[in-house]
């Protein structure tokens, strides 16, 4: 099995296939794990966003605690955090909340601010994130759409090239440099966004094959939390992405 997510790779399910004497990962198990995941994340992005909506002594709306370093932090931790759930698959009933206690805070902040500079973006983008979700899931349920290995090749190869590109677009940073267009508001800026918001959005299909196959096949119980990190992991890009979609929209 093929997927982009790195997450839930090949060996993630098989390799823990043949265990036997304990509880077996099932589908609607990874969804309380989801629900458990989203709730936390939304728990703890609210700190930091009402750090951002608080209200002053004059009424007005004004920047209050360490919301700039909880951010920050929340990002570099959350990135930490999931990579030793991606290592150590095992941990992942202790790793995978605490990834999304700190990405919450990442998410949290990072819409504050641009709520502010763009007003009502923040529930376009989660409606439509939510949106997307659902409606892929449906086709998926229904066999609209397959993962057919084919499709899963197309879908890796992309991913794969949008993550050269932002590595290539964070180090040529330092030096002052920037890919052209990727962060543009213009014709081309928009159709690269809308583009990475498609393959953000038909990685949620392959984490459903992958998540259902693993259940098929037998994996252990704490697999339905690999399973559930992994489906997060798919989530919170797909926000971004369509944040940034969105402001490129107002420009």
């Amino acid at each position: 099995m093929r997927t982009a997510n790195p997450a839930l790779n090949d060996n993630t399910f098989t390799r823990h296939i043949d265990l036997t004497g304990e509880d077996r990962m099932t589908l609607m198990g990874t969804v309380h794990k989801t629900g458990a995941l989203l709730l936390l994340l939304l728990i703890s992005a609210s700190m930091t966003w009402s750090m951002v909506f608080s209200p002053g002594a004059d009424g007005q709306l004004v920047v209050s605690g360490p919301v700039g370093l909880l951010t920050i932090g929340g990002a570099i931790g959350g990135l930490i955090f999931a990579m030793v759930t991606i290592f150590k698959p095992r941990w992942a009933p202790v790793t995978a909340p605490i990834y999304a206690v700190l990405q919450g805070l990442f998410i949290g902040g990072i819409s504050a601010f641009m709520e502010r500079i763009y007003p009502g973006i923040v529930p376009q983008a989660a409606g439509l994130t939510f949106g997307i979700l659902f409606v892929l899931l449906a086709a998926y349920r229904s066999g609209l759409i397959r993962a057919t290995e084919n499709f899963k090749l197309g879908v890796v190869a992309a991913t794969g090239g949008i993550f050269v590109i932002y590595i290539a677009s964070f180090i040529l940073g330092f030096f002052g440099v920037s890919i052209p267009f990727l962060h543009d508001s213009g014709p081309i800026g928009i159709g690269i966004s809308v583009f990475i918001c498609i393959v953000a959005a038909l990685n949620l299909v392959l984490d459903f094959d992958f998540i259902e196959n693993g259940a098929e096949h037998g994996a252990p119980k704490y697999m339905e939390w690999v399973g559930a990190f992994g489906l997060m992991v798919t989530l919170v890009w797909l926000y971004i992405e369509i944040l940034h979609l969105l402001a490129k929209l107002r420009d």
